[in-house]
């Protein structure tokens, strides 16, 4: 426990210093994210495997109620058939909840912060990461219990981390956003 409490203080302290050092952008990855379509081989070390998946576990959740699980898929060849275009090294996190997935929005949208913390966390580390949900029906149909998610549950989102290529240019590479100015009112 007190090993976890460094490690996600640590982490904090280097978001912190990351986001200080960008003085025109105090928002550092969080407005620089971007969802990579390709990934390079090479595995993700342990510690930051671990880290990332602490961020989730402290994610916020209504109630304090924390009902998700993470199931981490480290097998290339089962995460070939989760998301076929896994490379070697890439890791699958999945984010599962009781119930069917689909009818307990609470439960889904605790699940989603859990989600985008640990996507957050992938890339302030400097990987790329995806979130996935396209695969999710398909995969609770099955390879759930393949892949060992608790019997009552059912995956809400996969995120996809690994390494991406040096030269990758986060801006080139990121999709296209609507304009602020056409998806927000201020009153």
């Amino acid at each position: 426990m007190k090993k976890t409490i460094i490690t996600v203080s640590m982490f904090a302290m280097f978001c912190v210093l990351s986001l200080s050092a960008q003085s025109d952008n105090r928002a550092g990855v969080i407005l620089s994210h971007y969802s990579p379509r390709t990934f390079a081989t090479g595995t993700i070390p342990r510690a930051d495997l671990e880290l990332i998946v602490q961020t989730g576990v402290r994610a916020p959740s209504a109630a304090n109620r924390q009902p998700w699980h993470f199931t981490v898929v480290q097998n290339v060849d089962m995460a070939r058939r989760i998301v076929p275009q896994s490379v070697e090294g890439n890791v699958l996190i999945i984010i599962s909840a009781a119930g069917d997935g689909r009818t307990n929005t609470r439960e889904i949208i605790d699940c989603a912060l859990a989600t985008q913390s640990m996507y957050l966390a992938a890339q302030a580390l400097g990987y790329g990461s995806r979130i996935y949900t396209g695969p999710i029906d398909n995969f609770n149909r099955t390879l759930k219990n393949e892949v060992g998610l608790p019997r009552d549950h059912n995956a809400i989102a996969i995120v996809r981390v690994g390494r991406v290529e040096a030269a990758t240019d986060a801006t080139s590479a990121a999709s296209a956003r609507n304009a602020t100015a056409s998806t927000v009112t201020y009153k």
